[in-house]
């Protein structure tokens, strides 16, 4: 079993609306409880070594959510980014946006900006919090801009689809987990994951806390990647 831990873990946070739903709560009440979980599983990546963090927030779809929760979800991610980064920023976090700023609300997109423009020199470890993101929206929006640019055919690489996603510049995700037991990547880094582990938990967000990581973690270290090649230290399956 190997001993690395991943460079870039990235979450799809599920499970709020049944957490508030199983203790008689309101929906609202499950996803405040979410975010507030957001903070103790940094810390708990920044002492395993881990240097990028993606948490998938609010995805293209989640527009077609009832008008309430939608509003819910901006006003949390507001309150988040105004009372978490003063203390993010002195504990070495930088923050990134992932995704559309364009259909935000002003008050909100101006707090997303002044949040990176803060962090942006950090180094512990980075967060990047993808927000109206989708992932083949992501693609298209990338390819648009190629063209756009008037980049020939045969100038269209990976590397240069690369340099145009809301990831530029960072390592594709090592390790995807997803929390409440659903299987599926929901649109979510479709470029990034080719070759990424993924790990579901039935565990709903608000309870994944230190230890249900650490039992991804060990889930990951398990894992023998080969990216395609014969991995002759892997032992035998047949």
């Amino acid at each position: 079993m190997s001993t690395e831990v991943p460079n870039h873990v990235a979450v799809i946070m599920d499970g709020n609306g049944r957490w508030a739903q199983e203790r008689g709560l309101a929906r609202s009440e499950g996803h405040r409880a979410g975010t507030e979980n957001v903070r103790r599983i940094i810390r708990a990546l920044v002492e395993a070594g881990v240097g990028y963090l993606t948490m998938f927030a609010f995805s293209t779809e989640n527009w077609d959510r009832p008008d309430y929760e939608v509003g819910v979800l901006m006003e949390l991610l507001g309150r988040s980014i105004e009372s978490e980064t003063p203390e993010l920023h002195a504990e070495g976090v930088r923050i990134r946006h992932l995704g559309r700023l364009d259909r935000l609300p002003e008050s909100l997109r101006e707090a997303i900006e002044r949040s990176a423009e803060l962090t942006r020199n950090n180094t512990t470890i980075t967060l990047s919090v993808a927000f109206d993101y989708g992932g083949r929206e992501e693609i298209v929006s990338a390819s648009r801009r190629l063209i756009e640019a008037g980049t020939a055919p045969e100038d269209v690489t990976e590397r240069a689809l690369e340099a145009e996603l809301y990831t530029s510049g960072m390592p594709d995700p090592d390790l995807i987990i997803r929390t409440a037991g659903e299987m599926r990547m929901s649109n979510f880094l479709l470029w990034q994951s080719a070759y990424a582990e993924y790990y579901s938990t039935p565990t709903l967000w608000p309870d994944f806390d230190e230890g249900e990581l650490d039992l991804a973690l060990a889930e990951y270290q398990r894992r023998h990647r080969r990216f395609g090649r014969i991995d002759t230290a892997a032992p035998s399956r047949s």
